[in-house]
């Protein structure tokens, strides 16, 4: 390696190599823009399965809190489930009514 030397004080960060000498990179193995890209193809796929990941879950929460609801509300028939959004109206009506309830007596 060359010698470091000290750079200016004025907008340098400490020791950098003599001027017009460059770390060489790798020789071996695909040219650096195939390597650049294929690096980016394999960040996106990763990121795409961590997203497809935390949807995946956040459904799975939504559904579990949804048939959490859907046991403590009155249906008839009693097999019959209920849509999510048939679901989330009926909640807030049959609060409404629990409302009305308590408000008139």
């Amino acid at each position: 390696a060359p010698p470091a030397r000290p750079v200016e004080a004025s907008g340098g960060r400490g020791l950098r190599r003599a001027e017009g000498k460059r770390r060489q990179g790798r020789s071996r193995g695909a040219p650096r823009a195939a390597r650049t890209a294929e690096t980016a193809q394999r960040i996106k796929r990763s990121r795409r399965l961590k997203a497809n990941n935390r949807e995946r879950n956040r459904m799975h929460n939504l559904n579990a809190a949804l048939d959490a609801l859907r046991d403590v509300l009155p249906t008839f028939p009693e097999d019959a489930k209920l849509t999510k959004i048939e679901t989330l109206r009926f909640a807030h009506n049959y609060i409404w009514a629990l409302t009305e309830t308590l408000r008139l007596a």
